[in-house]
């Protein structure tokens, strides 16, 4: 096979002679990126993210939908880069970075998922959400859906995309299925293309100084009807017209914490859209300058390290690490692990590089070296391949996926003990149990304040209820009730609530007041729900943190023919 190339503006046009008789050829564009050009940029794109979370760590959460005056900014010092290492906005990334170089660039999201709920480290909203799935035995992708998990727009996986745009240099369709693997584990819809838009960034910043097409490329990567893009193409356009960042940011204000219709399935001040309205602020408005960026992204408010990280990871790759002014480089400790990590700083680089070459040889690139012997990544230039769009309130089917018995011994902190497991089958046959607390010793009771046959549930910890899940198939033409005994300890009470995948059915506190001799039978009709399926939860929801035991003398779900 013979090849043949011309240079222009950074691109090759590589022509391939399928056999040497044959007139049939095929042309691809390449962009070609010498490899120590590629460390260079790719270690500056971590450093940009330690720089951005380390100096915005000290406001984060504490300027919600207000802009952070200039006095609550701590003042930028070199050793402030090693402040980082403790960073979750770092290490969470790490883990998938660990899976693949472990695994393999093509692992199986299951592996992935299995790794992520093996992760000791403390998470916060999608993250937690889709941990506690993983670890309850609910399998990726569903371990991110709205059904499950009720923060499917946050932050979590735009903070962590990083990484997919750093091993993936002009590769968009390798960020785009990183995401479909990694960014599953934990959001849907807006909130893991948030994160695709991100990673797609840090690709085009490698070959790309204009933040303006920097962003267009991450853009691209997205679909386009999202309400994600639609905020990427507003940031766009007012900047062109809005001569502050402070005017901007009021606009985003208005439309995208104010306006219900952006609103939905959004948790509040996490929501990716606003979060990274804020990423863009810092990009745009800071007008390639390093600090009015990461200062930019910072007092635009509501997640302050994270956003600035975000924007400073894809302006610093632009640049690459030997760049870059030395306030940013000069104190810092390459020998430090991060956090909860196997890795240091040459060892991250190191990982990556071996990674983005797994994932040039994927795309159909190749490593050649240039007449002084360096050796050259030659990338095939491809359009984006978006994801399919979704929507976070108003989702598509799950796909029942569940972790097997094998895969679930291999998480260390699984779901329920098997004594549970068997006290809920005993009690509640096809029922499954998670988040079950250890207090009041949860199990089978034989006999609880005068009733046979009760099994005992407690709430993980003060915010987190035991969730009690099935999937229901509700026939038509036919009356389909809930129906429950419930009752409480004699010192306390709990909150019943009663939900499916789509909403709220009942919500009803179980204690003295409520419940006769210590007990209640409610009934819920399910007759909304005839000729489909539909997953039920019924949550033990702690209040006031006093004895707060579930009983359960029935749990059942009766049908019978439709009353004349």
């Amino acid at each position: 096979m013979n090849t043949a190339w011309s240079a222009a503006a950074g691109l090759l046009v590589c022509v391939v002679f399928l056999s040497a008789g044959a007139r049939a050829e095929e042309t691809t564009v390449c962009r070609r990126l010498p490899v120590q050009e590629f460390r260079d940029k790719m270690k500056a794109g971590w450093i940009g993210q330690m720089a951005g979370v380390s100096w915005g760590a000290p406001t984060e959460f504490r300027y919600r939908d207000e802009i952070m005056p200039e006095s609550a900014v701590p003042q930028w010092r070199p050793g402030m880069i090693n402040d980082a290492f403790g960073q979750d906005d770092l290490y969470v990334e790490m883990t998938f970075l660990r899976t693949m170089e472990q695994h393999g660039l093509d692992c199986s999201i299951r592996q992935a998922g299995i790794d992520f709920a093996n992760s000791g480290y403390p998470l916060w909203c999608a993250n937690d959400a889709g941990r506690r799935n993983l670890r309850d035995g609910v399998a990726p992708p569903d371990s991110s859906h709205p059904r499950f998990n009720r923060c499917p727009n946050d932050i979590d996986y735009q903070i962590e995309a990083d990484f997919s745009g750093l091993i993936a240099p002009g590769m968009p369709n390798v960020t785009i299925a990183l995401g479909e693997r990694f960014g599953r584990l934990m959001n849907y819809g807006d909130g893991l293309y948030a994160g695709q838009f991100v990673g797609a960034m840090y690709g085009a910043a490698f070959f790309e100084t204009d933040i303006v097409k920097v962003i267009e490329a991450g853009l691209e990567a997205i679909p386009a009807e999202s309400q994600y893009a639609g905020m990427v193409r507003d940031m766009l356009e007012w900047s062109k017209g809005v001569p502050s960042w402070e005017e901007c940011w009021q606009l985003c204000q208005e439309k995208y914490r104010k306006d219900p219709e952006y609103q939905r399935a959004s948790n509040g001040g996490i929501d990716c859209k606003i979060n990274g309205a804020y990423v863009l602020l810092g990009l745009l408005y800071g007008k390639g300058d390093l600090d009015q960026t990461i200062l930019i992204s910072c007092r635009a408010g509501q997640d302050s390290d994270c956003n600035p990280s975000s924007s400073a990871g894809v302006l610093f790759t632009t640049l690459g690490f030997s760049r870059l002014p030395e306030r940013f480089t000069r104190e810092l400790d390459e020998e430090v692990v991060f956090s909860q990590t196997a890795y240091n700083l040459p060892d991250l680089i190191a990982v990556c590089e071996k990674l983005a070459r797994q994932a040039l040889v994927a795309e159909g690139g190749r490593i050649e070296k240039d007449a002084s012997g360096e050796e050259v990544f030659v990338i095939p230039v491809k359009p984006a391949q978006p994801s399919r769009l979704e929507l976070s309130w108003a989702p598509g089917p799950i796909a029942e996926s569940r972790f097997s018995e094998a895969e679930m011994a291999q998480i260390a902190v699984a779901g329920p003990s098997e004594s549970l497991r068997q006290a809920v089958e005993r009690v509640a046959p096809g029922w499954t149990i998670s988040r079950c607390g250890a207090d009041m010793d949860p199990g089978f009771r034989a006999e609880e304040r005068g009733r046979r046959n009760v099994l005992v549930t407690h709430p993980l910890d003060r915010d987190t209820p035991c969730v009690l899940r099935r999937n229901v198939e509700v026939p038509a033409g036919k009356s389909t009730t809930l129906r429950l005994i419930v009752g409480h300890h004699p010192e306390g009470d709990w909150d019943l609530i009663v939900r499916t995948d789509t909403r709220e059915l009942l919500r009803k506190t179980i204690g003295t007041a409520t419940a006769t001799n210590g007990w209640l039978e409610v009934t819920v009709d399910l007759s909304d729900f005839a000729g489909r399926g539909v997953v039920l939860e019924l949550l033990n929801q702690p209040t006031g943190w006093m004895c707060e035991a579930g009983y359960w003398a029935k749990i059942a779900v009766e049908t019978a023919p439709p009353s004349e």
